[in-house]
Order: C-alpha cells, then sequence, then structure tokens
C-alpha cells in the first residue's frame, strides 16, 4: 500500500500555507476555518458534505471555502486521495481583495465546489512554485491571478455567504469563544444564549451547520493553530485551549487538519520558507 505523505508548507513572503496530501485515506470531520482554503483535488474520489447537502469529488474538483464554512469529506471508491491547496487568512484575502478590486473588502465565494480547469491550472502553478520555495515577484503574480479570477467569476460580497443567524444562536457562539480555554458544560451555554438543550442543538447545528461541541473543538484547534505557528510547544498549546490532556489535543488536531501539531508548529520555525515532510 502507497505510504500516506503529508507535506506543508508555510511561505514567508505571501504569507499563506500549502499543503500536499498523496495517499490519504482518511475520513475528515465536521469542521471549519477560520480562513480561505482554496483547493484542488488530483486523485481519488470522496463524498463532501457541505451545509447545503453533498457532491461527489474527484480529480479536478476545485474547492472553494470560505472562513466558516462547515464541511466534511469521506473516501468514496476505496482508493487514496490526492490533494493540493492553499490557506489564505481574512488579512492576507483583504489585501489581495483591495488589489484585484480596488476595495479593501472581504470577498466570499458563492460556490464550494467547480469544475475550472484555467482556475485549476493556476493553483496547481501557484502550489509548485511555494512547494519548491522558489522567490520572485512571479510567485506573488501567480496568487494575484489566481485570486483574480476565483473572484471574477465565483465571487460575491463576504456578507451575503454568512447565513442569517438568530441573536441567541450569536450568543452561544460568544460564549464558546470567550470560554474556550475553560471547561464548558452544554446547561452553561444555554442559561447564556437563554435557549434549552434541545432547541439549542437544533437550532444551532441547522444555523451553523455543526453541533455546538464540535463548533467548540474548533474554535480550540483554530487557537491551537495560532499557538504553535508562534512557537508554542504542543504540550502548552493543548493547556492553553482547554483540552484535557496531550493525547485527546494530538487526535484532535490530525482529525481537523490531517497533521500532527509538532509537524504543523516545525513550518513557521523554518524562516527561509522550507517545508516540512512527514511520511507514515
Amino acid at each position: 500500500m502507497k505510504k500516506e505523505i503529508r507535506t506543508v508548507v508555510y511561505d514567508e513572503e505571501l504569507k499563506i500555507e500549502a499543503y500536499r496530501f498523496e495517499g490519504i485515506v482518511q475520513p475528515f470531520p465536521c469542521h471549519f476555518h477560520e480562513h480561505y482554503v482554496l483547493g484542488l483535488v488530483e486523485k481519488g474520489e470522496r463524498v463532501l458534505s457541505l451545509r447545503d447537502g453533498e457532491y461527489a469529488i474527484g480529480e479536478g474538483s476545485l474547492l472553494l471555502f470560505n472562513p466558516g464554512d462547515s464541511h466534511a469529506c469521506v473516501q468514496s471508491d476505496g482508493g487514496t486521495f490526492d490533494y493540493r491547496g492553499v490557506n489564505i487568512s481574512k488579512e492576507v484575502m483583504l489585501d489581495l481583495a483591495h488589489e484585484v478590486t480596488g476595495r479593501r473588502e472581504l470577498t466570499g465565494f458563492s460556490r464550494n465546489v467547480i469544475c475550472d480547469e484555467e482556475a485549476g491550472c493556476c493553483l496547481r502553478c501557484l502550489h509548485e512554485m511555494v512547494m519548491s520555495g522558489e522567490g520572485g515577484f512571479g510567485k506573488e503574480e501567480a496568487l494575484l491571478l489566481l485570486v483574480s479570477l476565483l473572484i471574477g467569476n465565483y465571487g460575491q460580497p463576504f456578507e451575503s455567504c454568512i447565513p442569517e443567524c438568530r441573536e441567541e444562536i450569536e450568543k452561544a457562539c460568544e460564549y464558546m469563544e470567550q470560554h474556550f480555554m475553560e471547561r464548558i458544560y452544554l446547561d452553561q451555554i444555554c442559561r447564556h444564549a437563554g435557549l434549552s438543550k434541545s432547541t439549542l442543538l437544533r437550532a444551532f447545528t441547522r444555523s451553523k451547520g455543526v453541533t455546538p461541541y464540535r463548533y467548540l473543538e474548533t474554535i480550540r484547534i483554530n487557537e491551537a493553530k495560532k499557538l504553535l505557528a508562534w512557537g508554542i510547544p504542543p504540550v502548552e498549546a493543548a493547556v492553553r485551549t482547554g483540552f484535557s490532556d496531550q493525547s485527546h489535543f494530538t487526535n484532535y488536531f490530525n482529525q481537523f487538519t490531517g497533521l500532527a501539531p509538532g509537524m504543523y508548529g516545525e513550518i513557521f520555525s523554518e524562516k527561509d520558507g522550507g517545508g516540512s515532510r512527514h511520511e507514515q
């Protein structure tokens, strides 16, 4: 059986992350990101679950996730999965959108799954330059061309990509975002939101696309990524983000990102833009 290869690079010049997964069989549970994800499927077939339904994705599928878009995927063909993608923070996307549109406003993508050969070629070109450590303005140009193409064909105001949420649900989110480092119980969230447990679970899942517990775990993982990027050791990152123990933290981090916490942190310790490779 082909070994799983997971490669991740942080590009200091562009301030973006590039991922390359080869031979992957791992399913990814329902989660969301605080950043934009632009991904290209190169091999394998999966079922991608989104807020509006399920999609069959395979070679050539281009994935566009806005911050907060909940999604999950699982292999459907009995084989393995090859994927490359880039993660772009909101701050970097603001700068890119300003360059492309002349307006410093966050963009949103109207579709999560597209088939666009030109955009796929642009993404692959950018990804290969980042992975190889190439410098110069060619890499920046490739990023701007990709974002310009995607905004031009699939962009819309970011606010229109955010579903309407009841005030009570936003209160529940606010509580979890403020107390994620603590041991939180469902009745605490319900009291803050002013909803019963059953009502909160139904309304929250319908609004956010994930359960309250999954939302909390995603917040913790996203915060842990920031700490690891700052050079905080995984053990300390686990404690500071509310995980009960190191094993629990490592398992969740791997489920959500496909990487071990230590491997993720290593990419930010290499200031020359080099990548970290892990085989298993």
